[in-house]
């Protein structure tokens, strides 16, 4: 039988200060958190809004280029997209150009509710970039990572 291994505590407090996936789903779960509350009173999460806007396209996208977008599987996709179309806000069409396919559109409903959130979204993200020292270099990582 093996001895285990043992991983000392250092490398744990190493991993906990230098590690970017950390560090990503740490600011991930806090800035979810924040504009979660923000949204609250519109009956909106943050990540409802960046679906919403995600299908404010000039035209409808399909469900498939949505879940590129928001780097999601598509059956993840598809259960977020049952309450908002539930609340009127987009509905789920098939595509005139293949019947198989599926296209998101947005309604009027939910173009009002994205308008109404917008200047909630904007006056937040502003606040926060503000507490950035480099906020373009930040921005200039992700895409590259992502």
């Amino acid at each position: 039988m093996s001895k285990a291994t043992t991983v000392h505590y250092e490398t744990t407090e190493h991993v906990r200060d230098r590690c970017l996936c950390l560090a990503a789903q740490r600011t991930a779960r806090v800035l979810t958190r924040h504009f979660d509350d923000m949204f609250r009173p519109l009956g909106l999460t943050s990540g409802q809004f960046s679906l919403l806007m995600s299908l404010n396209q000039p035209e409808p996208p399909s469900i498939g280029s949505v879940a590129n977008l928001l780097a999601m599987d598509r059956t993840t996709l598809t259960a977020a997209l049952k309450p908002l179309e539930r609340n009127g806000l987009l509905a789920i069409k098939v595509d005139p150009a293949d019947r198989r396919g599926r296209r998101l559109v947005l309604t009027d409903a939910g173009h009002r509710l994205l308008a109404t959130a917008l200047p909630i979204w904007k006056r937040e993200h502003g606040r926060i970039e503000k507490q950035l020292e480099d906020a373009d270099g930040l921005w200039a990582g992700l895409k590259t990572l992502a």
